[in-house]
Protein backbone atom coordinates (compact mmCIF):
# COMPACT_ATOMS: atom_id res chain seq x y z
CA UNK A 1 0.00 0.00 0.00
CA UNK A 2 0.89 3.29 -0.82
CA UNK A 3 -0.04 7.36 -0.72
CA UNK A 4 -1.42 7.32 3.15
CA UNK A 5 0.42 8.00 6.07
CA UNK A 6 1.08 4.41 8.28
CA UNK A 7 1.04 6.75 11.50
CA UNK A 8 -2.52 7.61 11.20
CA UNK A 9 -3.61 3.18 10.37
CA UNK A 10 -1.82 2.72 13.45
CA UNK A 11 -3.11 5.03 15.62
CA UNK A 12 -6.52 4.16 14.21
CA UNK A 13 -6.58 0.28 14.58
CA UNK A 14 -5.04 1.15 18.40
CA UNK A 15 -8.37 3.15 18.38
CA UNK A 16 -10.48 0.67 17.05
CA UNK A 17 -8.98 -2.40 19.48
CA UNK A 18 -10.01 -0.54 22.85
CA UNK A 19 -13.43 0.50 21.41
CA UNK A 20 -13.25 -3.47 20.55
CA UNK A 21 -14.46 -3.04 16.51
CA UNK A 22 -13.11 -4.93 13.59
CA UNK A 23 -10.19 -2.90 12.07
CA UNK A 24 -10.94 -3.18 8.86
CA UNK A 25 -14.91 -1.38 9.60
CA UNK A 26 -13.20 1.53 11.58
CA UNK A 27 -14.16 4.99 10.16
CA UNK A 28 -10.99 6.95 9.36
CA UNK A 29 -9.21 9.97 8.15
CA UNK A 30 -5.63 8.93 6.78
CA UNK A 31 -3.53 11.62 5.68
CA UNK A 32 -2.73 10.94 1.86
CA UNK A 33 0.64 11.39 0.38
CA UNK A 34 -0.82 11.48 -2.94
CA UNK A 35 -3.95 12.41 -4.72
CA UNK A 36 -6.94 9.99 -3.67
CA UNK A 37 -9.09 10.93 -6.36
CA UNK A 38 -7.01 9.25 -9.22
CA UNK A 39 -9.94 7.52 -10.74
CA UNK A 40 -12.03 10.76 -11.47
CA UNK A 41 -15.73 10.93 -10.09
CA UNK A 42 -18.78 9.92 -12.67
CA UNK A 43 -22.74 9.75 -12.46
CA UNK A 44 -25.60 7.27 -13.65
CA UNK A 45 -28.91 6.38 -13.52
CA UNK A 46 -30.57 9.52 -14.06
CA UNK A 47 -34.13 9.93 -12.11
CA UNK A 48 -36.49 13.09 -12.25
CA UNK A 49 -35.18 13.79 -8.60
CA UNK A 50 -31.55 12.99 -8.77
CA UNK A 51 -28.81 9.82 -9.96
CA UNK A 52 -26.24 7.97 -8.53
CA UNK A 53 -22.79 9.52 -7.54
CA UNK A 54 -19.29 7.61 -7.66
CA UNK A 55 -15.87 7.83 -7.22
CA UNK A 56 -13.04 5.27 -5.79
CA UNK A 57 -10.39 6.59 -3.57
CA UNK A 58 -7.13 5.20 -4.77
CA UNK A 59 -3.66 6.92 -4.64
CA UNK A 60 -2.48 3.99 -5.80
CA UNK A 61 -4.76 2.53 -8.60
CA UNK A 62 -2.72 -0.42 -10.01
CA UNK A 63 -2.15 -1.71 -6.64
CA UNK A 64 -5.74 -4.50 -5.78
CA UNK A 65 -6.50 -2.18 -3.03
CA UNK A 66 -5.55 1.03 -4.37
CA UNK A 67 -3.12 2.10 -2.09
CA UNK A 68 -5.28 2.07 0.99
CA UNK A 69 -5.32 1.00 4.26
CA UNK A 70 -7.93 -2.10 5.36
CA UNK A 71 -10.47 0.87 6.84
CA UNK A 72 -13.39 2.69 6.57
CA UNK A 73 -13.21 6.17 5.16
CA UNK A 74 -15.80 8.90 5.09
CA UNK A 75 -15.87 10.91 2.16
CA UNK A 76 -18.12 14.25 1.98
CA UNK A 77 -20.14 14.69 -0.85
CA UNK A 78 -21.97 17.91 -2.05
CA UNK A 79 -24.60 18.69 -5.62
CA UNK A 80 -24.91 22.55 -6.21
CA UNK A 81 -27.14 24.08 -9.06
CA UNK A 82 -24.28 26.01 -10.42
CA UNK A 83 -20.62 25.43 -11.12
CA UNK A 84 -19.35 27.89 -8.36
CA UNK A 85 -21.08 25.52 -5.86
CA UNK A 86 -22.90 28.62 -4.28
CA UNK A 87 -26.06 27.17 -4.39
CA UNK A 88 -25.50 23.61 -3.10
CA UNK A 89 -28.72 21.98 -3.24
CA UNK A 90 -27.90 18.45 -1.36
CA UNK A 91 -24.98 17.61 0.84
CA UNK A 92 -23.62 14.72 3.35
CA UNK A 93 -21.34 12.29 4.18
CA UNK A 94 -20.66 8.78 2.72
CA UNK A 95 -18.60 5.38 3.69
CA UNK A 96 -15.48 4.61 1.66
CA UNK A 97 -15.36 0.84 2.42
CA UNK A 98 -12.98 -0.96 2.10
CA UNK A 99 -14.32 -4.66 1.05
CA UNK A 100 -15.62 -2.58 -1.80
CA UNK A 101 -11.99 -1.13 -2.71
CA UNK A 102 -13.17 2.25 -1.01
CA UNK A 103 -15.31 3.32 -3.91
CA UNK A 104 -18.48 5.34 -2.56
CA UNK A 105 -21.80 5.23 -3.98
CA UNK A 106 -24.59 7.75 -3.42
CA UNK A 107 -27.65 7.79 -4.10
CA UNK A 108 -28.93 11.38 -4.55
CA UNK A 109 -32.82 12.14 -4.26
CA UNK A 110 -34.21 15.82 -3.57
CA UNK A 111 -33.35 17.49 -6.67
CA UNK A 112 -34.88 19.58 -8.78
CA UNK A 113 -35.78 17.25 -12.39
CA UNK A 114 -34.89 18.03 -16.11
CA UNK A 115 -31.59 20.22 -15.53
CA UNK A 116 -28.19 20.02 -14.81
CA UNK A 117 -26.22 19.89 -11.28
CA UNK A 118 -22.67 19.93 -10.53
CA UNK A 119 -20.91 17.50 -7.44
CA UNK A 120 -17.94 16.95 -5.93
CA UNK A 121 -16.70 14.51 -3.27
CA UNK A 122 -14.21 16.03 -0.27
CA UNK A 123 -11.70 13.75 1.82
CA UNK A 124 -9.83 14.82 5.49
CA UNK A 125 -6.14 14.75 4.25
CA UNK A 126 -6.74 14.30 0.77
CA UNK A 127 -8.63 17.47 -0.90
CA UNK A 128 -11.43 17.88 -3.30
CA UNK A 129 -11.56 15.62 -6.25
CA UNK A 130 -12.41 17.04 -9.73
CA UNK A 131 -16.43 18.70 -10.34
CA UNK A 132 -18.30 16.34 -12.53
CA UNK A 133 -22.23 17.35 -14.34
CA UNK A 134 -25.34 15.58 -14.60
CA UNK A 135 -28.78 16.26 -15.35
CA UNK A 136 -31.62 14.84 -13.55
CA UNK A 137 -34.14 13.07 -16.02
CA UNK A 138 -37.68 15.31 -16.39
CA UNK A 139 -40.90 14.06 -14.49
CA UNK A 140 -42.34 11.01 -15.79
CA UNK A 141 -45.51 13.27 -17.10
CA UNK A 142 -43.35 16.46 -18.14
CA UNK A 143 -44.06 17.16 -22.34
CA UNK A 144 -40.28 17.36 -23.05
CA UNK A 145 -38.95 18.92 -26.35
CA UNK A 146 -36.19 16.66 -26.87
CA UNK A 147 -33.66 13.96 -25.61
CA UNK A 148 -30.14 14.24 -26.47
CA UNK A 149 -27.64 10.47 -26.37
CA UNK A 150 -24.58 9.58 -26.69
CA UNK A 151 -23.99 5.67 -27.34
CA UNK A 152 -20.72 4.14 -26.95
CA UNK A 153 -18.73 0.69 -25.67
CA UNK A 154 -16.22 -2.03 -26.43
CA UNK A 155 -13.06 -0.10 -25.62
CA UNK A 156 -10.04 -2.19 -25.12
CA UNK A 157 -7.16 -0.42 -23.55
CA UNK A 158 -4.19 -2.20 -25.64
CA UNK A 159 -6.43 -1.45 -29.17
CA UNK A 160 -6.34 2.35 -29.02
CA UNK A 161 -6.68 4.87 -27.34
CA UNK A 162 -10.37 6.61 -25.82
CA UNK A 163 -10.38 9.55 -27.58
CA UNK A 164 -13.73 9.10 -28.58
CA UNK A 165 -14.28 9.82 -24.98
CA UNK A 166 -12.70 12.88 -24.84
CA UNK A 167 -15.16 13.81 -28.21
CA UNK A 168 -18.30 12.66 -26.32
CA UNK A 169 -17.30 14.74 -22.94
CA UNK A 170 -17.49 18.17 -25.72
CA UNK A 171 -20.72 17.42 -26.96
CA UNK A 172 -22.92 19.90 -26.12
CA UNK A 173 -26.09 19.74 -23.95
CA UNK A 174 -26.10 15.72 -23.52
CA UNK A 175 -28.37 14.60 -21.47
CA UNK A 176 -26.82 10.81 -20.89
CA UNK A 177 -24.18 8.49 -22.75
CA UNK A 178 -25.70 4.82 -23.01
CA UNK A 179 -22.68 2.19 -22.48
CA UNK A 180 -23.32 -0.66 -23.97
CA UNK A 181 -20.70 -2.76 -22.32
CA UNK A 182 -17.21 -4.57 -22.71
CA UNK A 183 -16.09 -1.33 -20.45
CA UNK A 184 -12.85 -3.51 -19.98
CA UNK A 185 -11.31 -6.29 -21.38
CA UNK A 186 -10.13 -9.49 -19.69
CA UNK A 187 -7.44 -10.62 -21.89
CA UNK A 188 -3.79 -11.37 -20.80
CA UNK A 189 -1.37 -8.24 -22.12
CA UNK A 190 -0.74 -8.69 -26.13
CA UNK A 191 2.59 -7.05 -26.74
CA UNK A 192 1.81 -5.90 -30.48
CA UNK A 193 -2.03 -5.66 -30.27
CA UNK A 194 -2.08 -2.11 -30.29
CA UNK A 195 -0.12 1.11 -28.90
CA UNK A 196 -0.67 0.22 -24.81
CA UNK A 197 -0.36 -2.65 -22.87
CA UNK A 198 -2.61 -4.23 -20.51
CA UNK A 199 -0.99 -5.14 -16.64
CA UNK A 200 -1.20 -8.56 -15.54
CA UNK A 201 -2.63 -11.99 -17.19
CA UNK A 202 -6.28 -12.72 -17.88
CA UNK A 203 -8.44 -11.94 -15.39
CA UNK A 204 -9.96 -14.23 -12.86
CA UNK A 205 -9.99 -13.17 -9.20
CA UNK A 206 -10.88 -9.48 -7.55
CA UNK A 207 -7.76 -8.51 -7.33
CA UNK A 208 -7.26 -9.14 -10.88
CA UNK A 209 -10.05 -7.17 -12.10
CA UNK A 210 -9.71 -4.29 -9.43
CA UNK A 211 -5.82 -3.92 -10.79
CA UNK A 212 -7.45 -3.58 -14.39
CA UNK A 213 -10.26 -1.55 -13.73
CA UNK A 214 -7.39 0.97 -11.85
CA UNK A 215 -5.85 1.16 -15.36
CA UNK A 216 -8.70 1.39 -17.42
CA UNK A 217 -10.64 4.05 -15.27
CA UNK A 218 -7.10 6.46 -14.84
CA UNK A 219 -7.85 7.16 -18.46
CA UNK A 220 -7.98 11.09 -19.10
CA UNK A 221 -10.37 11.27 -21.94
CA UNK A 222 -12.88 7.85 -19.98
CA UNK A 223 -12.59 10.42 -16.81
CA UNK A 224 -13.55 13.57 -19.24
CA UNK A 225 -16.65 12.19 -20.44
CA UNK A 226 -17.92 10.43 -16.76
CA UNK A 227 -17.38 14.27 -15.70
CA UNK A 228 -19.42 15.82 -18.50
CA UNK A 229 -22.70 13.68 -18.28
CA UNK A 230 -24.57 10.99 -16.27
CA UNK A 231 -23.73 7.31 -17.81
CA UNK A 232 -26.56 4.24 -18.57
CA UNK A 233 -24.12 1.45 -17.91
CA UNK A 234 -24.84 -2.23 -18.77
CA UNK A 235 -22.62 -5.05 -19.11
CA UNK A 236 -21.78 -7.40 -21.93
CA UNK A 237 -19.17 -10.67 -22.21
CA UNK A 238 -15.54 -8.89 -21.85
CA UNK A 239 -16.62 -7.44 -18.14
CA UNK A 240 -16.05 -11.17 -16.96
CA UNK A 241 -15.19 -13.74 -20.18
CA UNK A 242 -15.45 -13.30 -23.29
CA UNK A 243 -18.89 -14.45 -24.47
CA UNK A 244 -20.25 -16.14 -21.27
CA UNK A 245 -23.59 -17.30 -21.01
CA UNK A 246 -25.69 -17.02 -17.83
CA UNK A 247 -23.37 -19.27 -15.71
CA UNK A 248 -21.94 -21.07 -18.60
CA UNK A 249 -18.44 -19.64 -19.93
CA UNK A 250 -16.26 -19.84 -22.75
CA UNK A 251 -13.84 -22.64 -21.69
CA UNK A 252 -16.22 -25.19 -20.03
CA UNK A 253 -15.02 -24.89 -16.14
CA UNK A 254 -17.02 -26.38 -14.00
CA UNK A 255 -20.18 -24.38 -13.07
CA UNK A 256 -19.07 -23.48 -9.42
CA UNK A 257 -15.79 -22.51 -10.87
CA UNK A 258 -17.01 -19.80 -13.41
CA UNK A 259 -19.07 -18.41 -10.49
CA UNK A 260 -15.84 -17.65 -8.73
CA UNK A 261 -15.03 -15.94 -11.62
CA UNK A 262 -18.14 -14.14 -12.09
CA UNK A 263 -18.92 -13.09 -8.35
CA UNK A 264 -15.62 -11.71 -8.53
CA UNK A 265 -16.03 -9.40 -12.05
CA UNK A 266 -19.57 -8.21 -11.14
CA UNK A 267 -18.09 -7.10 -7.56
CA UNK A 268 -15.24 -4.91 -9.26
CA UNK A 269 -17.85 -3.91 -11.76
CA UNK A 270 -20.24 -2.65 -9.02
CA UNK A 271 -17.05 -0.99 -7.48
CA UNK A 272 -16.22 1.48 -10.28
CA UNK A 273 -19.22 2.13 -11.86
CA UNK A 274 -21.94 4.83 -11.10
CA UNK A 275 -25.21 2.27 -10.41
CA UNK A 276 -27.47 1.59 -8.10
CA UNK A 277 -27.14 -1.41 -5.84
CA UNK A 278 -30.25 -3.23 -6.47
CA UNK A 279 -28.85 -3.02 -10.26
CA UNK A 280 -26.08 -5.26 -9.42
CA UNK A 281 -27.27 -9.37 -9.73
CA UNK A 282 -24.82 -10.19 -6.96
CA UNK A 283 -26.31 -8.44 -4.81
CA UNK A 284 -29.69 -9.87 -5.65
CA UNK A 285 -30.46 -7.17 -8.07
CA UNK A 286 -31.07 -6.70 -11.70
CA UNK A 287 -29.73 -5.40 -14.41
CA UNK A 288 -32.57 -4.26 -16.71
CA UNK A 289 -34.53 -1.74 -15.65
CA UNK A 290 -36.82 1.30 -17.95
CA UNK A 291 -35.95 5.14 -17.85
CA UNK A 292 -38.52 7.40 -18.52
CA UNK A 293 -37.78 11.29 -20.53
CA UNK A 294 -41.05 12.63 -19.59
CA UNK A 295 -43.51 11.78 -22.10
CA UNK A 296 -40.79 11.50 -25.24
CA UNK A 297 -38.83 8.54 -24.54
CA UNK A 298 -39.16 5.20 -22.50
CA UNK A 299 -35.52 3.67 -22.61
CA UNK A 300 -35.85 -0.16 -21.77
CA UNK A 301 -32.36 -1.13 -20.54
CA UNK A 302 -31.61 -4.78 -21.59
CA UNK A 303 -29.61 -7.67 -20.18
CA UNK A 304 -28.73 -10.06 -22.15
CA UNK A 305 -26.09 -11.92 -20.81
CA UNK A 306 -27.41 -13.16 -17.27
CA UNK A 307 -30.34 -15.09 -18.45
CA UNK A 308 -29.52 -16.43 -22.15
CA UNK A 309 -29.28 -19.84 -23.08
CA UNK A 310 -25.56 -21.42 -23.82
CA UNK A 311 -24.48 -20.35 -27.48
CA UNK A 312 -25.56 -23.11 -30.37
CA UNK A 313 -22.13 -23.22 -32.28
CA UNK A 314 -19.70 -22.76 -30.13
CA UNK A 315 -17.96 -24.83 -27.36
CA UNK A 316 -14.45 -25.35 -25.73
CA UNK A 317 -11.77 -26.30 -28.31
CA UNK A 318 -14.15 -26.02 -31.23
CA UNK A 319 -12.05 -24.17 -34.24
CA UNK A 320 -13.35 -21.31 -35.27
CA UNK A 321 -13.15 -22.61 -38.86
CA UNK A 322 -15.79 -25.02 -38.02
CA UNK A 323 -18.17 -22.70 -35.77
CA UNK A 324 -18.25 -19.78 -38.56
CA UNK A 325 -20.02 -22.61 -41.02
CA UNK A 326 -22.05 -23.87 -38.24
CA UNK A 327 -25.71 -22.43 -38.84
CA UNK A 328 -27.53 -21.73 -35.31
CA UNK A 329 -30.56 -23.99 -35.33
CA UNK A 330 -32.93 -22.44 -32.92
CA UNK A 331 -35.82 -24.41 -30.82
CA UNK A 332 -37.92 -23.59 -28.29
CA UNK A 333 -37.15 -23.41 -24.50
CA UNK A 334 -34.08 -21.58 -25.80
CA UNK A 335 -33.63 -17.84 -24.61
CA UNK A 336 -31.81 -14.31 -24.92
CA UNK A 337 -33.43 -12.52 -21.95
CA UNK A 338 -35.32 -14.89 -19.56
CA UNK A 339 -38.77 -15.39 -19.12
CA UNK A 340 -39.23 -12.94 -16.72
CA UNK A 341 -37.25 -9.95 -18.58
CA UNK A 342 -39.23 -10.94 -21.88
CA UNK A 343 -42.06 -10.69 -19.98
CA UNK A 344 -41.14 -7.15 -18.50
CA UNK A 345 -39.90 -6.18 -21.56
CA UNK A 346 -43.67 -6.83 -23.29
CA UNK A 347 -45.17 -5.21 -20.28
CA UNK A 348 -42.84 -1.47 -20.78
CA UNK A 349 -43.66 -1.74 -24.26
CA UNK A 350 -47.63 -0.88 -23.68
CA UNK A 351 -46.48 2.79 -23.20
CA UNK A 352 -48.19 6.13 -25.44
CA UNK A 353 -44.55 7.78 -25.21
CA UNK A 354 -43.64 9.23 -28.47
CA UNK A 355 -40.17 6.61 -28.43
CA UNK A 356 -39.57 2.93 -26.99
CA UNK A 357 -35.27 3.22 -27.30
CA UNK A 358 -34.33 -0.60 -26.49
CA UNK A 359 -30.92 0.03 -25.19
CA UNK A 360 -28.89 -3.32 -25.25
CA UNK A 361 -25.60 -5.08 -26.08
CA UNK A 362 -25.96 -7.44 -28.98
CA UNK A 363 -27.03 -7.08 -32.82
CA UNK A 364 -30.77 -8.14 -33.16
CA UNK A 365 -31.55 -7.83 -36.92
CA UNK A 366 -30.36 -10.23 -39.17
CA UNK A 367 -26.90 -10.60 -40.41
CA UNK A 368 -24.83 -12.59 -42.89
CA UNK A 369 -21.24 -11.96 -41.85
CA UNK A 370 -20.45 -14.16 -44.70
CA UNK A 371 -16.85 -12.62 -46.49
CA UNK A 372 -16.96 -11.85 -50.26
CA UNK A 373 -17.30 -14.66 -52.60
CA UNK A 374 -18.99 -16.32 -50.03
CA UNK A 375 -21.54 -19.21 -51.48
CA UNK A 376 -23.61 -19.85 -48.05
CA UNK A 377 -24.94 -17.59 -45.83
CA UNK A 378 -22.60 -17.15 -42.38
CA UNK A 379 -24.47 -15.69 -38.94
CA UNK A 380 -23.31 -15.63 -35.34
CA UNK A 381 -24.53 -17.20 -32.63
CA UNK A 382 -23.42 -14.83 -29.88
CA UNK A 383 -25.92 -12.24 -31.08
CA UNK A 384 -30.14 -11.89 -31.43
CA UNK A 385 -29.06 -14.34 -34.83
CA UNK A 386 -28.19 -17.17 -33.14
CA UNK A 387 -31.73 -16.79 -30.68
CA UNK A 388 -34.04 -16.36 -33.43
CA UNK A 389 -37.28 -17.27 -31.55
CA UNK A 390 -36.14 -14.85 -29.08
CA UNK A 391 -36.12 -12.08 -31.67
CA UNK A 392 -39.63 -13.11 -33.20
CA UNK A 393 -41.47 -12.88 -29.50
CA UNK A 394 -39.76 -9.49 -29.63
CA UNK A 395 -41.63 -8.92 -33.39
CA UNK A 396 -44.47 -10.19 -31.81
CA UNK A 397 -44.63 -7.88 -28.82
CA UNK A 398 -43.77 -4.80 -31.00
CA UNK A 399 -46.82 -5.78 -33.63
CA UNK A 400 -49.45 -6.56 -30.87
CA UNK A 401 -48.90 -3.24 -29.13
CA UNK A 402 -48.99 -2.09 -32.68
CA UNK A 403 -45.81 0.03 -31.84
CA UNK A 404 -43.77 2.20 -34.91
CA UNK A 405 -41.36 4.60 -32.78
CA UNK A 406 -39.00 1.24 -31.24
CA UNK A 407 -35.70 2.41 -31.84
CA UNK A 408 -32.64 -0.56 -31.13
CA UNK A 409 -29.32 0.63 -29.69
CA UNK A 410 -26.73 -1.91 -29.67
CA UNK A 411 -22.57 -2.65 -29.81
CA UNK A 412 -20.43 -5.86 -29.54
CA UNK A 413 -19.27 -6.11 -33.00
CA UNK A 414 -16.75 -3.15 -33.34
CA UNK A 415 -18.23 -1.48 -36.60
CA UNK A 416 -20.97 0.39 -37.34
CA UNK A 417 -23.82 -1.27 -38.27
CA UNK A 418 -27.57 1.19 -39.38
CA UNK A 419 -30.44 -0.75 -40.43
CA UNK A 420 -34.18 -2.26 -40.14
CA UNK A 421 -35.26 -5.13 -38.04
CA UNK A 422 -37.65 -6.38 -40.94
CA UNK A 423 -41.19 -7.85 -39.66
CA UNK A 424 -40.68 -11.17 -41.63
CA UNK A 425 -37.53 -12.12 -41.04
CA UNK A 426 -37.30 -14.54 -44.47
CA UNK A 427 -37.69 -10.96 -46.34
CA UNK A 428 -35.17 -8.43 -45.43
CA UNK A 429 -36.05 -6.64 -47.95
CA UNK A 430 -39.84 -6.40 -46.88
CA UNK A 431 -41.54 -3.85 -44.27
CA UNK A 432 -39.56 -2.95 -41.27
CA UNK A 433 -40.75 -3.61 -37.20
CA UNK A 434 -37.77 -1.09 -36.05
CA UNK A 435 -34.94 0.71 -36.35
CA UNK A 436 -31.51 -0.86 -34.96
CA UNK A 437 -28.16 1.80 -34.70
CA UNK A 438 -25.55 -0.51 -33.58
CA UNK A 439 -22.56 1.68 -32.46
CA UNK A 440 -19.10 0.80 -33.39
CA UNK A 441 -16.37 0.31 -30.88
CA UNK A 442 -14.38 3.29 -28.85
CA UNK A 443 -11.18 1.42 -29.65
CA UNK A 444 -11.11 -2.30 -29.81
CA UNK A 445 -10.13 -3.53 -33.42
CA UNK A 446 -7.73 -0.73 -34.46
CA UNK A 447 -8.16 2.23 -36.52
CA UNK A 448 -9.08 0.38 -38.93
CA UNK A 449 -11.16 2.01 -41.77
CA UNK A 450 -14.12 2.44 -44.07
CA UNK A 451 -14.61 -1.51 -44.71
CA UNK A 452 -12.96 -5.04 -43.84
CA UNK A 453 -11.36 -5.25 -47.66
CA UNK A 454 -13.33 -8.43 -47.23
CA UNK A 455 -16.34 -7.56 -46.92
CA UNK A 456 -16.76 -4.67 -49.26
CA UNK A 457 -19.92 -6.31 -51.14
CA UNK A 458 -21.26 -7.29 -47.51
CA UNK A 459 -24.47 -5.12 -47.93
CA UNK A 460 -25.38 -7.13 -51.14
CA UNK A 461 -26.67 -9.81 -48.66
CA UNK A 462 -27.87 -7.53 -45.89
CA UNK A 463 -30.72 -5.79 -48.10
CA UNK A 464 -31.95 -4.41 -44.95
CA UNK A 465 -28.64 -2.55 -44.00
CA UNK A 466 -28.36 1.52 -44.59
CA UNK A 467 -24.57 1.66 -43.72
CA UNK A 468 -21.47 -1.15 -42.91
CA UNK A 469 -18.34 0.99 -41.45
CA UNK A 470 -15.31 -0.21 -39.78
CA UNK A 471 -13.80 3.01 -37.85
CA UNK A 472 -14.18 4.13 -34.45
CA UNK A 473 -16.25 6.54 -32.72
CA UNK A 474 -20.03 6.75 -31.13
CA UNK A 475 -23.35 7.46 -32.18
CA UNK A 476 -25.67 10.71 -31.05
CA UNK A 477 -29.01 10.91 -31.19
CA UNK A 478 -31.28 13.51 -30.76
CA UNK A 479 -34.86 12.76 -30.37
CA UNK A 480 -38.10 15.12 -30.66
CA UNK A 481 -41.91 14.74 -30.65
CA UNK A 482 -42.00 14.70 -34.70
CA UNK A 483 -38.67 13.14 -35.86
CA UNK A 484 -34.68 11.58 -34.41
CA UNK A 485 -31.67 11.76 -36.03
CA UNK A 486 -28.52 9.81 -35.43
CA UNK A 487 -25.32 11.09 -36.03
CA UNK A 488 -22.64 8.45 -37.01
CA UNK A 489 -19.41 9.85 -35.38
CA UNK A 490 -16.18 7.92 -36.28
CA UNK A 491 -12.09 8.83 -35.66
CA UNK A 492 -9.59 8.80 -38.04
CA UNK A 493 -7.60 6.89 -36.01
CA UNK A 494 -6.76 5.44 -32.21
CA UNK A 495 -3.19 4.27 -32.39
CA UNK A 496 -2.41 7.80 -31.08
CA UNK A 497 -3.71 10.63 -29.22
CA UNK A 498 -6.41 13.06 -30.18
CA UNK A 499 -7.57 11.35 -33.46
CA UNK A 500 -10.13 14.02 -35.29
CA UNK A 501 -13.39 12.96 -34.72
CA UNK A 502 -16.40 13.75 -38.07
CA UNK A 503 -19.82 12.70 -38.83
CA UNK A 504 -19.83 10.04 -41.18
CA UNK A 505 -23.60 9.92 -42.04
CA UNK A 506 -26.90 11.50 -40.06
CA UNK A 507 -29.67 9.41 -40.27
CA UNK A 508 -33.65 9.81 -39.65
CA UNK A 509 -36.38 8.14 -38.12
CA UNK A 510 -40.32 8.87 -38.03
CA UNK A 511 -41.96 7.94 -34.76
CA UNK A 512 -44.65 6.87 -37.22
CA UNK A 513 -42.42 5.06 -39.96
CA UNK A 514 -39.69 2.15 -38.43
CA UNK A 515 -36.92 2.36 -40.81
CA UNK A 516 -33.66 4.59 -40.76
CA UNK A 517 -33.51 6.82 -43.99
CA UNK A 518 -30.44 9.20 -44.92
CA UNK A 519 -30.63 12.37 -44.19
CA UNK A 520 -31.33 15.38 -47.15
CA UNK A 521 -28.21 16.20 -48.05
CA UNK A 522 -26.01 14.17 -45.62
Amino acid sequence: MTGFDRRDIIRGMGLALTAGAVPARLLAAPRFATDPFTLGVAAGDPSPDGFVLWTRLAPDPQSPDGGMPPIDVPVRWEVAEDSAFRRIVRAGSARAEARFAHSVHVEVGGLRPHRPHWYRFMVAGGGTSTVGTARTAPAADAPIDRLRLAVAGCQNFEAGYFTAFAHIAREPDLDAVFHYGDYLYEFAARPGAGPRLHLGEELYTLDDYRRRYGQYKADPDLQAAHAAAAFILSFDDHEIDDNWAAGVDKDGNPATVFARRKAAAMQAWYEHMPVRRDQVPIFGGRAYRRIDYGRLVRMHVLDTRSYRSDQLCEGPGRPRSETIKCLPADRPGRTMLGAAQEGWLDQGLANDRQWNFIAQQVMVMPHDVRKDGGNAPVVSSDNWNGYALSRQRLIDSIRRHRLSNVVIASGDAHQNYIGSVPADSNALDGPAIASEFLATSISSGGTGGARHPDELRALDHNPHMQLINNQRGYHLFEMTSASMTADVRVLDQVDRRDGAVSTLARFEVSPTRPGPQLAAGA
